[in-house]
């Protein structure tokens, strides 16, 4: 009998380790959301790379850029039954919405789920698939950075531009739905206002555009009130305000097809115009 009750004992002992749940080593959450209960990070890679996001029945975008990839598995060991695929899902899109984002597709059957927001100037992509479809608990994180529209200019390139074709087209990166300038795309504004000053017989027209999310009237006063932040960035450059005037055309002049986030993203803009 004490045979037997040593041999239990020493039976629990080695099935501690197998409790113990670990996060693979170098591998930890993603700053973006909070982790799951009871689960453990099986496996992680990050890296640039292309991927292809779902974005619709049998329709994908390949895209590239750093793609951060956490595989998740469910603790079954914890006492509490696994979360739904329904209920992963819920949670990652009540984070997306939370910063400005928003859901993309949504496939119960086939275990995937695909968000897109912007942070910091990027693009961010985040793709959340039913590990083999199990339902379980257990699920695949892909988060993919792509830089937002960045240009290389400087003032002699604007000022040929400009007198060549009459416009210039900028991609200025603003709070989100505000007309706030971010700090990033003070460089834009600095050679504007340096091209202006080699020429100074140049009037132009400040110009805002948006892609088609929100409506048409919201959108036309948010690309005014860019345009508007633009000319005054300008003025406070030391550009006399006599040369400058802006206005806001709102969604009515799209350059690319706003089904697509990369169409969007090239719809909001701002156009220099010679007047």
């Amino acid at each position: 009998m004490k045979k037997a009750i040593f041999i239990f004992i020493l039976a629990i002992v080695f099935l501690i380790p197998a409790f113990a749940q670990e996060d693979t080593e170098g591998c930890k959450d993603s700053p973006m959301f909070n982790r799951m209960p009871n689960t453990v990070i099986a496996g992680c890679s990050k890296n640039y790379d292309e991927f292809a996001i779902p974005t619709a029945q049998d329709k994908s975008e390949t895209k590239e850029g750093t793609k951060t990839f956490i595989q998740y598995a469910y603790n079954n060991e914890s006492g509490v039954p696994a979360p739904s695929y329904f209920q992963i899902v819920k949670n990652f899109e009540n984070a997306v919405l939370k910063i400005g984002g928003k859901k993309i597709y949504y496939n119960k059957d086939a275990g995937l789920a695909t968000f897109f927001t912007k942070s910091s100037g990027k693009d961010i992509w985040i793709v959340v698939m039913d590990m083999a479809g199990q339902n379980l608990g257990n699920f695949e994180l892909t988060i993919l950075e792509i830089e937002g529209m960045q240009q290389d200019i400087n003032a002699s390139d604007l000022l040929d531009t400009i007198n060549k074709n009459g416009s210039i087209t900028l991609y200025i990166n603003f709070e989100t739905g505000k007309s706030d300038i971010k700090s990033e795309s003070q460089k834009t504004i600095d050679q504007v206002a340096e091209m202006l000053r080699s020429d100074h017989s140049l009037k132009i027209s400040v110009e805002g555009h948006t892609d088609n999310a929100g409506t048409p009237i919201a959108n036309k006063t948010l690309s005014e009130n860019r345009a508007k932040s633009v000319m005054d960035a300008l003025i406070i450059e030391g550009i006399d305000k006599t040369r400058l005037s802006y206005k806001g055309w709102g969604e009515t002049k799209p350059l690319s097809d706003n089904n697509t986030e990369n169409g969007k993203a090239k719809n909001r803009r701002v156009e220099i115009v010679k007047l």
